[in-house]
Order: structure tokens, then C-alpha cells, then sequence
């Protein structure tokens, strides 16, 4: 796949197959994916894999505290606000995404499975989480979305799909305990990857995207 083309058609993907990704797919993306840069290559970027048994016992495991409405306690904290138009732009995505659904404003049941699937991995075979020493800045944080980005092409690449997913993030502790990960890590986010099914009803809906004059001054 054509590198442009690549950045024009990635996707996040929330509907995958049930077909195993072999190990030597998942390394190979992962050996791509280590050449992003980072402040003075420190290569801040710490992976957990994880499938199989584990893997469904993490989503049981998350998915309960979900379910049970924990509070939850991400180790990088959601943002409390948005600048208008920003906050605007995500208003719109979401009722566009459940307009795309057929999921109505007052269908509280529909939208509670909705934020629950989040937990099963959209049903994705293999479930990531992207960690950092806890010690480390904002530069680090930078160099970890380079990373994951990066991540999430070299699978669209290797024809799988991934689904950068912050909800992964909001029980941490629990994450950590699971897969015997020091406390001295901090997660960043979770990510979901498999072989896409885009006859799903979950990848009908594609976000939009800003003009680029709309973000860009010129100068000359």
C-alpha cells in the first residue's frame, strides 16, 4: 500500500473477524511501528499484548467494572472541557455516529451496549495496551501518539484494522494487576486489532474531517 494512500484510507475499526492474528503479523507490525521518532530517541513506548485465555479475561474483567458504573480513575485524566468549536465537532460526531445507527437519543439500552462493546475489544482477537513510565512528560506523551499512530498504519498495511480506544484506559490498576505490570507504568490507551468485518453494523459510520484551510494558515 501506497504511503498517501495509507494515511487517506486508515479507519478506526470497530467490527473485526474472528480469525487469529498470527504472532509473526503482530511483530511484524510492531517492528514497524518502532521506527517513529522520539525526543532524543528515547523510544518511550512500552507494549503489552495480549490474546487467547488472557485476553478474555482481561475484557471480563474491565467489562464488570463498566458495567458496574466504577468511577473510573484513567492515569492520564479526560479532558474537563473543550474550546467551542472543538467541543462542538465532537458533539456532532456522536450524534452523527448514532444517527448512522439507527440508535435514537432516548435509546438509553442501545447506548449502554454501545459503550459496553468498548470492553469486549469490539470482539477484535488481540487486544493492546500501550504503556510509559509513569516519570516521564508531556514530550514522552508526544512521542507516544507518533508511536501509536504509527502503529495503526503498519496494520492497515499488513491488511488488519485497529481501534485506538481510551476506555481501555480508565481502569488501570485493575489492567496492571491482571498482567503483573509494575505501578511505576502508566497506561496510555488500549488498542483493538484483527482482520476487519466491514459488513458490521459498528463500521458503517465514518467520521468527518475538518477543510485543511481550516486548520492551516498560509504564508508567503
Amino acid at each position: 500500500m501506497e504511503l498517501i494512500e495509507g494515511l487517506e484510507t486508515r479507519r478506526s475499526v470497530r467490527g473485526f473477524k474472528s480469525t487469529p492474528v498470527s504472532p509473526e503479523l503482530i511483530k511484524k507490525m510492531l517492528h514497524a511501528a518502532n521506527r517513529s521518532p522520539s525526543y532524543t530517541n528515547s523510544q518511550p513506548w512500552e507494549v503489552a499484548v495480549i490474546t487467547g485465555q488472557k485476553r478474555d479475561l482481561l475484557s471480563k474483567t474491565l467489562y464488570d467494572l463498566a458495567a458496574a458504573n466504577t468511577p473510573a480513575t484513567p492515569d492520564e485524566p479526560s479532558p474537563k472541557g473543550w474550546p467551542e468549536a472543538i467541543a462542538q465537532r465532537t458533539k456532532t460526531h456522536g450524534a452523527n455516529r448514532f444517527a448512522a445507527l439507527g440508535v435514537g437519543r432516548d435509546d438509553t439500552a442501545k447506548r449502554e451496549e454501545l459503550r459496553l462493546i468498548n470492553f469486549k475489544f469490539f470482539n477484535a482477537p488481540v487486544a493492546m495496551l500501550i504503556f510509559m513510565d509513569a516519570s516521564l512528560g508531556p514530550w514522552s506523551t508526544l512521542d507516544m501518539g507518533i508511536f501509536i499512530q504509527s502503529l495503526t498504519l503498519a496494520a492497515h498495511g499488513l491488511g488488519l484494522g485497529a481501534c485506538l480506544q481510551a476506555s481501555l484506559s480508565y481502569y488501570p490498576d485493575a489492567a496492571r494487576e491482571l498482567l503483573e505490570i509494575p505501578n511505576t507504568k502508566k497506561l496510555i490507551c488500549g488498542v483493538s486489532i484483527g482482520y476487519p468485518d466491514m459488513d458490521a453494523p459498528l463500521n458503517i459510520y465514518r467520521s468527518a474531517r475538518k477543510e485543511v484551510d481550516d486548520f492551516t494558515l498560509w504564508y508567503d
